[in-house]
């Protein structure tokens, strides 16, 4: 194996991770606290509204759109340290 194939094998290496990080932290917002502990939420309120119903309804879009920009941010820079920022 040649050092630019090692080099792409490192660099899909390090987006699986953050794809994984990212992907956890989603499951964990809509699935988790938006179906398994919406109860518990439900007894916090957010403007109103009772946490769990939020998470349910509006919170996991909203990090889900968040996470687009962080992973965005994340390959922009993972780009340039393997030099593939043409």
């Amino acid at each position: 194996m040649n050092d630019n194939q090692k080099l792409k094998q490192h660099y899909w290496r390090k987006n699986l991770i953050y794809l994984s990080i990212l992907l956890s932290i989603w499951f964990l917002v809509s699935f988790v606290f938006g179906i398994l502990l919406v109860d518990e939420l439900n007894t916090i309120r957010l403007g109103g509204f009772k946490l769990g119903f939020w998470f349910a309804q509006q919170g996991s879009i909203y990090v889900f759109v968040i996470l687009i920009f962080v992973y965005i941010r994340l390959m922009n820079r993972l780009d340039k340290e393997f030099g593939f920022d043409n």
